[in-house]
């Protein structure tokens, strides 16, 4: 019978079904209107970042801003920007290239098997041989959690996990999943910018509503409030099932007053309240590995994702791994954090338009002039 779950046939099913809801999810009209919440907090706070330096922007189209400081000019749409190049951010969206990159500094990643839906021993070989809770995710192409399954311990719960991996990649990667807090660490140029705590995305019971209508009601109160709460709605998704089974719960359930549910594992979809700065109590044994990292990746500006259950201890000691390294990460939650916010995008203009360069040539044409006179 086990065999039978994961058999072709049963895959491809799987498959049609979760490329169904897939379809569903994109095409959902409230889904459309969180976008555009997103994409007023990017304009918005590019704009914002290039009055602060000085500089001036216009609309290439309602996406892209052109920002022009003197003779230096740049283009950015969304969290994209032109500080890295396209064959680095390509290595960065291939998580098996990452991971080897990584190990073979013995930078300490989770273990890891690549498989795909038509060839899935591999996968089932890796379960059951490591006894532990295993994340299921698209190899490569994919950000913001998408296709991603934590807590799979069965051979069903892998097969519905890769099923909806599949939607985004047909590489798939079945890795351990650690203990731990989530943490996000920013560099530029080698520099660590920030960082904070990514807390996973809650509901509190009111003992009258069940979880699905807890969180249909929290995405109301995302959508009215835009990137002030939120920049994505909360999905149902395999990961959210997997994490409500493991506290005794299902979309059904209604949790007692006062109870706090887990949603999702995997925190990309929580809000701007459940993110905290943590620069000040990293390990500097992990700002070294992190650096390392993006060094060997030749990535310029990156996002290091790890977990760990104790930031203020190397991750040799405490167990905790780095997930992966993201180019063009996400700027909003370096914005919404539960106390304040850190302005990444000036940072990141000033080094695109050389901006510290330019005032320092204007600091010195100013020098020379001052000497001129009293020559």
């Amino acid at each position: 019978m086990s065999d039978l779950l994961t058999h072709p046939l049963m895959m491809r099913g799987l498959w049609a079904t979760s490329m169904a809801k897939a379809l569903l999810r994109f095409r959902n009209p409230r889904r459309r209107e969180a976008g555009k919440h997103h994409a007023a907090f990017y304009r918005r706070t590019w704009r914002d970042a290039a009055e602060t330096i000085g500089a001036t922007w216009q609309e290439v189209s309602p996406d892209v801003l052109e920002i022009s400081l003197r003779d230096e000019r740049t283009r950015v749409i969304d969290s994209v920007s032109a500080i890295d190049d396209p064959v680095t951010l390509a290595i960065l969206h291939d998580k098996p290239l990452m991971h080897r990159l990584l190990s073979e500094l013995g930078l300490p990643v989770p273990a890891h098997v690549i498989f795909s839906l038509g060839d899935i021993a591999a996968a089932v070989r890796f379960l059951e041989a490591i006894d532990a809770h295993c994340v299921v995710k698209p190899a490569s192409g994919t950000g913001g959690g998408r296709g991603v399954t934590t807590g799979i311990r069965t051979r069903w719960q892998l097969a519905r996990a890769a099923a909806a991996a599949a939607v985004y990649d047909d590489q798939l990667i079945i890795e351990r999943q650690f203990a731990g807090d989530n943490y996000r660490l920013l560099f530029l140029d080698g520099q660590l910018l920030d960082a904070f705590v990514r807390q996973r995305p809650t509901v509190t019971g009111d003992g009258q509503s069940t979880v699905r209508a807890l969180v249909d009601a929290h995405n109301d109160h995302r959508l009215q409030n835009g990137a002030d709460v939120s920049q994505v709605l909360l999905t149902i998704d395999m990961d959210m099932r997997r994490t409500l089974a493991r506290q005794g719960l299902s979309l059904r359930s209604v949790p007692a007053a006062g109870r706090e549910v887990t949603l999702k594992t995997v925190v990309n979809e929580n809000s701007g309240a459940d993110n905290t700065t943590v620069t000040d109590r990293l390990s500097p044994s992990i700002i070294d590995d992190c650096t390392r990292a993006i060094r060997a990746l030749r990535v310029r500006f990156a996002g290091v994702d790890l977990i760990t259950p104790d930031p203020t201890r190397p991750l040799a000691e405490s167990g905790g791994v780095i997930l992966e390294v993201n180019g063009t990460p996400n700027l909003y939650f370096h914005y919404h954090k539960r106390d304040g916010a850190f302005p990444v995008a000036v940072h990141l203009l000033r080094r695109l338009l050389q901006a510290d360069t330019i005032n320092d040539r204007r600091n010195l044409a100013v020098q020379e002039q001052h000497a001129e006179v009293l020559l």
